[in-house]
């Protein structure tokens, strides 16, 4: 360990624990985007005040950016006195909503028993804040250090990143020259380094149909009928081969380590937005989106034929089956090599802190290091910070705070091998 930036820390111990509260105290649920602007401005301020530069940037155009709802995203930078390579840690502000089942206030930041609970506190306020801590710990104890550290709080990553690190990765904010490693504090727990994450495409299939009156069925074709068809295709077929899929990738947790695909959502026939009672018609489209996550040893091109070839057996099977299929996101699988820069520094701090070798995993769902690999042709990124991964998005959502504390040592020592050269 290293005695001073130790100590940087533990005397930052309570201003940790407040800009935890206070970040969670910002309810940015996605969608529809909340509180985005203030949350960025309060991030800005707090960093400004310790020496960094910053911008406020809006994702504009982006999905769901609006005057009402801005896309609003913070970037500082600290530089050292002399030129070298430049860190960044990444966080996403972005909290999904809060659903049921809460004990607590999930936007007060109740302390209790030593954690500090919250939507958000977990994933990924309480790796933002830890971060901060380890930078301005790092700053205060080496500040002749070569190089650059810079720190920010994104948008939109809950629902895909396209308005936080996609827009700055597109203005050059995540590429060579000006970055060299990135860190991303999402909630991996505080002894493993995440590599990467498995292969995503979500894709929306429509079937047609003939609307009729629903007490003639027979005049009509029923569009939710022939997705009923898909779906029992699905589950006959595809869900079995897809259980039969076993990747060589560190996936945590077990379960997915085989290809899967869900469900999200199913729409079919007339609304029911002006009465309790639907419209007697028979249904004249369905639409259902699947998301399926594939392996690094899939191809997604064989990924999109195994749903379309089945769709097209059914075209020639049921009469008057019709089908439109659209793209709405593919991201390849990442995974970052064990001996890349950042990778062996967190290693190190890791070694340091805990007196063990860490845990190298792949993440089940995606996260901003997408954007940062294919837009800004950067792969020397992780994920990386304090919180359990299964606590994100459930009720009574917590980050232990000494957990916390670790995690901003280890960060710090990342941060010392990197622009420093050794721990």
């Amino acid at each position: 360990m290293d005695d001073k930036l130790s100590r940087a820390i533990a005397k930052r111990h309570d201003d940790l624990v407040t800009l935890t509260q206070e970040l969670i105290r910002f309810p940015t649920i996605n969608p529809p985007g909340e509180a985005y602007a203030p949350c960025a401005e309060y991030l800005a301020k707090r960093l400004q005040s310790v020496g960094f530069e910053t911008q406020l940037i809006r994702g504009e155009g982006t999905p769901g950016d609006t005057d009402r709802y801005p896309r609003t995203n913070v970037v500082a930078r600290f530089d050292g006195r002399t030129h070298g390579k430049t860190v960044h840690f990444n966080s996403h502000i972005d909290v999904v909503d809060t659903g049921d089942g809460w004990t607590v206030d999930p936007f007060e930041g109740i302390v209790r028993d030593g954690k500090i609970y919250g939507r958000g506190a977990c994933d990924m306020k309480g790796g933002l804040a830890a971060s901060m801590i380890a930078a301005e710990a790092f700053i205060e104890v080496y500040p002749d250090f070569p190089g650059a550290i810079e720190i920010s709080g994104t948008v939109d990553e809950e629902s895909g990143g396209f308005g936080g690190v996609a827009y700055l990765a597109s203005k050059g904010f995540f590429s060579k020259p000006r970055v060299d490693h990135v860190i991303i504090p999402e909630p991996l727990n505080k002894d493993r380094i995440c590599l990467g994450h498995r292969g995503v495409w979500w894709a929306e299939i429509e079937t047609k149909g003939e609307i009729a009156h629903g007490s003639m069925p027979f005049l009509g074709d029923c569009a939710i009928r022939h997705m009923g068809a898909v779906l029992d295709a699905f589950e006959e077929e595809l869900y079995p081969a897809l259980d039969r899929k076993v990747t060589s990738m560190p996936v945590v947790p077990e379960g997915a380590r085989r290809s899967t695909m869900n469900i999200n959502s199913i729409h079919g026939g007339q609304t029911d937005d002006y009465s309790e009672l639907p419209s007697p018609n028979v249904s004249d489209s369905c639409r259902l989106t699947i998301d399926r996550r594939f392996l690094l040893e899939e191809d997604i091109a064989e990924v999109k034929r195994e749903v379309i070839s089945i769709l097209d057996r059914l075209r020639w099977e049921r009469p008057k089956f019709h089908y439109n299929i659209r793209d709405i996101m593919e991201v390849q699988p990442l995974m970052t090599e064990r001996h890349a820069p950042v990778v062996t520094a967190v290693a190190e701090g890791i070694r340091s802190v805990f007196g063990k070798e860490p845990e190298y995993v792949i993440s089940p769902g995606t996260y901003d290091q997408k954007h940062i690999a294919r837009i800004g042709l950067l792969h020397d990124c992780i994920a990386y910070g304090p919180g359990i991964l299964d606590l994100a998005h459930r009720p009574d959502e917590y980050v232990g705070i000494e957990d916390m504390i670790e995690s901003a040592n280890v960060m710090a020592l990342g941060l010392k091998v990197l622009l420093l050269g050794s721990i």
